[in-house]
């Protein structure tokens, strides 16, 4: 798991500070990807793993949450949302299994 923080603006504080979290779910190990993003990472997983998410991931029955990282900037969030996004298959696979080297569905340690 990989968190990533970005400076605070002035004027905000620790209690309206929000969390943005970039994801990426898979159907089965070295399976089809998807890349998402979310501010409730709980739910959007429970949303994705329950079919309530058309699309993409409903139709390829995607809902393992292998890899998540934390943004405390919405802007920042949806700009490495969009590069990973663009990255090829390999990037995106080093990527899970340098944090995630057995898949695991990360979804359980969340709840």
């Amino acid at each position: 798991m990989h968190s990533v923080s970005s400076p605070r603006r002035r004027g905000s504080s620790k209690m309206t500070d929000k969390q943005y979290y970039v994801y990426i779910i898979c159907n089965k190990r070295n399976g089809t990807l998807y890349t998402g993003i979310t501010s409730n990472l709980i739910k959007r997983i429970w949303q994705h793993k329950n079919g309530l998410v058309e699309g993409f991931s409903k139709r390829y029955s995607i809902k393992l949450l292998v890899y998540f990282e934390a943004h405390n900037d919405v802007e920042e969030a949806i700009f490495r949302e969009k590069r990973i996004k663009k990255w090829n298959r390999k990037w995106k696979l080093n990527l899970i299994e340098k944090n995630n080297p057995n898949w695991d569905d990360l979804y359980q340690s969340l709840i």
